[in-house]
């Protein structure tokens, strides 16, 4: 995105803009926590392939896929068409399943599917979307907000999911960077006056939003997390996101008639306190119901032709 807010009259604007993105390249941080997170992404997935070694397994229905691998291949299609473990596997290591979450004790399950991955082709969607996405947001705000924005997004998408999924196997990883791609449309919001190219930064964004929507239509893949996480980041990126108005930056070089006398516009507020109230209320009521064993279906019994498409090559029952 361009950084295009400025001051009065055409030759004004133009050198205010030069100002304020210089100083934003200055204020750039290097970023580390989200490269970090792609690797243990995929030392994750890594062993969840060495834990599954589909060759030791007994298959009279069908053969692993890539044998070459040998104890890495990867399940038969008609069980994992993403190129990746079987379900039990990835409930060995930490899925979501909402009766061990509410009657089993294993509430740390709504943390540790924010790791797993589906499969080969979930993983590679994903880390690129990962670094694409969270490199940008990380430069620009540092590493502090940014783990926050994916750990409590990857968070919220599992409550969701865990909230309408029961019977069903799965994993969240994407819930987390689907809260990275909610916070950069609630970031071009509230910073709205400072960014130029904002059609095309939100073409970007849906272009992503849609493929990884697709793929959560597979088994095994939580498009219930890819919601979740992604509006709990677009209400974390309200709260955390928000920029000082440009005429705040350039607050020593403007004429004392033009200052501008708050950091943040109105509408700034307004929408960091509504964004806050929400998340709270948001996590809280979604919390209470998870462990009182509401069944989110009851509520909405169309939801769950939101999470997978059954064919006659793969069931969504598992």
């Amino acid at each position: 995105m361009t950084d295009v807010e400025a001051g009065r009259g055409g030759a004004g604007k133009r050198r205010d803009v030069g100002s304020y993105s210089n100083r934003e390249e200055l204020a750039a941080w290097t970023a580390w926590i989200v490269p970090l997170f792609v690797v243990a992404c995929v030392a994750v997935f890594a062993t969840e392939m060495y834990v599954n070694d589909c060759p030791a397994q007994t298959r009279p229905s069908g053969r692993c896929v890539a044998r070459f691998l040998r104890r890495f291949s990867f399940q038969p299609l008609h069980e994992n068409p993403l190129l990746g473990p079987s379900s039990s596997t990835l409930d060995k290591l930490g899925a979501l399943q909402w009766y061990k979450v509410v009657h089993q004790n294993q509430a740390w399950r709504l943390v540790t599917c924010i790791w797993l991955h589906a499969g080969l082709v979930h993983l590679l969607a994903n880390m690129v979307c990962l670094l694409f996405v969270g490199i940008r947001l990380e430069r620009q705000f540092g590493f502090l907000r940014i783990a926050i924005i994916y750990l409590l997004s990857g968070f919220g998408g599992a409550v969701l999911s865990a909230l309408l999924l029961r019977n069903i196997t799965s994993v969240g990883a994407s819930g987390a960077l689907f809260g990275f791609l909610g916070a950069m449309v609630s970031e071009l919001f509230i910073n709205w006056t400072i960014y130029s190219n904002r059609v095309a930064a939100l073409l970007t964004l849906m272009f992503i939003i849609v493929v990884n929507l697709a793929i959560g239509l597979f088994p095994h893949v939580d498009n219930f997390a890819h919601i979740g996480g992604f509006l709990s980041g677009f209400l974390l990126g309200f709260v955390l996101l928000i920029r000082p108005q440009f005429g705040w930056m350039q607050l020593q070089t403007m004429p004392s008639s033009a200052r501008v006398t708050s950091k943040y516009k109105a509408y700034q507020c307004v929408l960091w306190v509504i964004s806050l109230l929400l998340l709270i209320a948001g996590f809280t009521i979604g919390l209470v119901m998870l462990f009182r064993g509401v069944n989110g279906n009851d509520h909405c019994q169309w939801c769950h032709y939101l999470n997978c498409v059954r064919t006659s090559s793969w069931s969504c029952k598992d």
